[in-house]
């Protein structure tokens, strides 16, 4: 029951944030730089109706994958939400009345082969539906360093440098914002509205705010053939690893963990081939 439901909800959250990263992206692209990881940003973004469907559409497909995470592991759901270029290579192409080319077919095919690999050997563990605060800290504190590290050079950078580095750094919010979202949907499961008496709720909002700046800059400073490339391969490998090491949800073993790990690389290599895709490039 918790697979029938973790999955369908996965691919769903994946389906909807492609439709809003394509608009959130067309509306942010027209912001001068200068805005760049500035309130201001948001609040000339919130004033654009395209923006505002965009951010809609994302809210949803959050609460959406959150009912994936709170039936399924992290090293199940993220993979499967991390298909969202898929999704979002037909939808720029039909708005740009162009045809996919074999390059954008081969690259989706090989995206949709790795995760299926990976998923084909992969033991089914709940794990911990909520981590202590000791195994909390270590995880805030290395994403915590990242950022520090990855922001001043994206502030020194411009174009396609800015866009990726601020793209990295929203994959690792985005990561750290997945697992807070696996813990704090268990609460709401179980305990229902006492869940607002815990942490979890209150550092949603924090990290997921600071991840939707980085996104929006990203997204303003270059195309989607950047950003969503290094979102869809960051978030998905930091959150797995994050769901072994935090909530110690299982991995395969022996011989089929090179299967998974060759999946991964064929996932990874399919999103390399979608970002040089001049329908994506443009």
């Amino acid at each position: 029951m918790a697979i029938a439901v973790a999955v369908p909800a996965a691919l769903l959250a994946a389906c909807c944030f492609a439709v809003a990263a394509v608009l959130q992206q067309e509306a942010a692209a027209t912001v001068p730089e200068k805005g760049s990881l500035r309130p201001e940003l948001i609040r000339t973004l919130a004033r654009r109706p395209r923006w505002l469907a965009g951010i809609a559409l994302s809210a949803f497909s959050f609460v959406v994958q959150g009912a994936a995470l709170a039936f399924g592991p992290l090293v199940l759901v993220l993979p499967l939400a991390s298909t969202d270029l898929l999704f979002a290579l037909p939808l720029i192409a039909r708005r740009r009345r162009r045809t996919l080319t074999r390059r954008d077919v081969t690259g989706a095919v090989c995206t949709a082969g790795g995760v299926a690999a990976f998923l084909a050997v992969l033991p089914y563990s709940a794990g911990e539906g909520r981590p202590g605060l000791g195994d909390w800290l270590p995880l805030v504190a290395v994403v915590a360093a990242c950022i520090t590290v990855l922001v001043p050079v994206g502030l020194r950078a411009s174009g396609r440098v800015r866009a990726g580095v601020y793209a990295a750094a929203a994959g690792l919010l985005f990561a750290l914002l997945d697992a807070l979202t696996k813990s704090a949907a268990g609460l709401f499961r179980d305990r229902g509205p006492a869940a607002l008496g815990h942490w979890e709720p209150y550092a949603l909002i924090l990290v997921g705010g600071a991840g939707l700046l980085l996104a929006q800059s990203s997204f303003q400073a270059g195309s989607l053939a950047i950003s969503l490339p290094l979102i869809d391969t960051i978030e998905p490998i930091s959150a797995v690893l994050i769901g072994a090491a935090v909530f110690h949800e299982r991995l395969a073993t022996s011989g089929y963990l090179a299967v998974q790990i060759l999946g991964a690389a064929l996932a990874v290599t399919g999103i390399v081939i979608l970002d040089k895709s001049p329908l994506v490039r443009a």
